[in-house]
């Protein structure tokens, strides 16, 4: 039998490389060869034990690579040696949730994540791909995997949070915690066409990337109120629409304070424990405030468009992609995600490249401050 290198989730704090049989695909079913992936906050807090998945499980839901084996009734539309983005979220197509315009809903709540969270994931040599008609979309020719590999999950999340609130031309807007996904909600908030964008993050290098990706005001929490700030800017109303990208009581609270009465909180954030919307806040229930929740739409169509912009050169998410590790070398790259030290920002993985062979050594968030950029 055939066999493959995979991470595995042996329980709170611990990961082992393991052979496992490499999958075979069914009918309507496509076999990838992994050629870069990387690495969440969620994978993170999954590996902590803050939010649970089965003992066992091959983590990692970010995948680019190469169609190795197709299954039956795919063959009119891809090619073995295609190189394809997989999102994150692989909706069916056709079950109540998609058909009524939820696909990141697909079979009920959060079901359309399945990758690293009910079914085998991307950290791995090779990735089995369930409706793979629908989740399946070609790299258009020339852009690497570093310009794409952005686009499965951080970008479409960070881009749903603003249009999901429904951001219009000239709207005010808070995007708090300038992680990857953060600073997607930034660019999405520019693309747009929002007047003012305030980025609020407690680490410098951050800040300084929420300006490249179109913030017009930064806020280092750890120096100034974010709340006074905003209100200051905004004669005292608030933002028309916060995000919040972090998945925290605390960063969920100030976020709801910052919003005007009749505007709306976008939260983006997963969040492990008892989230509680503060009374107070919500302008005593009844300040017209909304909350929304997003959860990262995939699916090819949305793969596609997202793929053109990043074709098209209306965006550069490359500055985010700040390392690179051998797959062997998962426990090193976790600890330097999770320590958010060396200016890490996205962290890829390479289940093809030997161990220890770190392909970048020096972080671009780093040199970008250094720059002066």
């Amino acid at each position: 039998m055939a066999t493959m290198k995979a991470v595995v989730f042996r329980g709170p704090g611990e990961v082992a490389i393991e052979e496992r049989p490499r999958p075979t695909p069914g009918p309507g079913e496509a076999v990838v060869r992994i050629t870069t992936t990387s690495i969440c906050t969620t994978d993170v807090r999954i590996v902590r034990g803050e939010y649970r998945v089965p003992r066992g499980l091959v983590l990692g839901h970010e995948p680019v690579g190469i169609i190795d084996e197709l299954g039956a009734g795919l063959h009119d539309d891809f090619t073995v040696g295609q190189r394809v983005v997989v999102p994150a979220i692989t909706p069916c197509g056709q079950c109540y949730y998609c058909l009524n315009g939820s696909p990141a809903q697909c079979g009920g709540t959060t079901g359309g994540w399945r990758f690293g969270h009910t079914i085998d994931g991307a950290w791995a040599e090779y990735l089995l791909v369930p409706h793979a008609a629908v989740n399946l979309t070609p790299i258009p020719d020339g852009l690497s995997d570093d310009e794409v590999l952005l686009v499965p999950h951080i970008l479409s999340a960070g881009l749903a949070g603003i249009e999901a609130a429904g951001v219009r031309i000239g709207d005010a807007v808070a995007v708090f915690a300038q992680g990857p996904t953060g600073l997607c909600a930034t660019l999405g908030a520019s693309l747009r066409g929002a007047g003012l964008i305030v980025a609020v993050d407690g680490l410098p290098e951050r800040l300084l990337l929420a300006r490249r990706f179109g913030a017009t005001t930064t806020v280092n929490f750890h120096e100034q109120d974010p709340l006074v700030v905003i209100r200051g800017l905004t004669g005292g109303r608030g933002v028309d629409v916060a995000v919040e990208a972090l998945g925290e009581q605390r960063s969920f609270e100030t976020a709801l304070g910052a919003v005007r009465a009749g505007g709306t909180l976008s939260s983006l954030g997963v969040y492990a424990g008892q989230l509680v919307a503060p009374y107070g806040t919500l302008g005593s229930g009844i300040g017209d405030k909304r909350i929304l929740t997003t959860l990262c739409p995939g699916g090819r169509e949305r793969m596609r468009r997202l793929l053109a912009l990043v074709a098209s050169r209306r965006l550069d998410l490359t500055p985010l992609v700040t390392h690179h590790f051998a797959l062997d070398d998962i426990r090193d790259a976790l600890e330097l995600f999770g320590s958010r030290r060396d200016g890490v920002m996205k962290v890829a993985l390479h289940p093809a490249v030997r161990s220890h062979d770190r392909l970048l050594g020096e972080s671009r968030a780093a040199a970008l401050v250094d720059d002066g950029a």
